[in-house]
């Protein structure tokens, strides 16, 4: 499981096949991400779990598998966790916080922040996720674009995710890459960072960039643990 405690996490996601899996899982990543809602990464709840079964089996401490689904009601969600064989579900719609009454399982939010967005507004809206007696896990910053739910490709206003990740376990997404990794970690300071078009060349994962990725997140996260326990 994520030890969202510590922080500098990395999370691959929009994984659409067993060997880019693979490739995240070797360059230590911590969370694999498979998108469940309708998208051109959406996959299959047996795909998540063959791919599962084939890290576990070549791996003695395999990332975490996380499943994004967006809209979808508590039911329907427990039924694709259990079939995929998750870890965690990540809510990436226009869900209520309500919804955790009824899953039974750990929960990472998607929040979607516009540009200029109030930041008493933002608590009023993240808040609720924590104050929960079955609580999310983590939100996961992204920009607010209409029509969208992720995977745009945008960087999501770092000012306003550090206002977050200061008040909440925070993961940072939205526009990263292995070149612009270490600035985003530096300005947000998120437990984690997590990425999918950011790692890819014509729409295909690119086991190269993930590598890089990860790489240089990882050495950005352990100069600022270092800078803090100087400090």
């Amino acid at each position: 499981m994520l030890n969202l405690a510590i922080g500098g996490l990395v999370k691959i996601c929009g994984l659409r096949s067993v060997d880019a899996a693979r490739a995240a899982t070797l360059a230590g990543a911590d969370a694999l991400g498979f998108i469940l809602a309708e998208s051109r990464r959406q996959v299959t709840p047996s795909f998540i779990r063959e791919t599962h079964r084939a890290i576990v089996a070549e791996c003695e401490k395999p990332p975490a598998f996380v499943g994004a689904t967006v809209n979808a009601d508590a039911r329907g969600i427990e039924q694709i966790a259990v079939e995929a064989e998750l870890d965690y579900i990540q809510l990436s719609g226009d869900e209520s916080p309500d919804i955790l009454d009824d899953i039974d399982m750990p929960v990472i939010k998607a929040i979607h922040v516009a540009p200029g967005a109030d930041l008493d507004s933002l608590d009023r809206l993240v808040d609720p996720w924590f104050d929960h007696p079955r609580a999310a896990v983590a939100i996961l910053i992204e920009p607010k674009l209409p029509g969208a739910y992720g995977g745009t490709g945008r960087q999501a206003d770092w000012t306003l995710a550090a206002h977050l990740a200061a008040r909440y376990p925070a993961l940072l997404a939205g526009g990263l890459k292995p070149g612009n990794v270490a600035e985003g970690i530096q300005a947000v300071m998120p437990r984690g960072v997590d990425v999918s078009g950011g790692v890819e060349i014509a729409g295909e994962k690119d086991h190269a960039l993930i590598e890089a990725f990860i790489a240089r997140a990882r050495q950005e996260f352990a100069l600022n643990t270092d800078d803090v326990q100087d400090s």
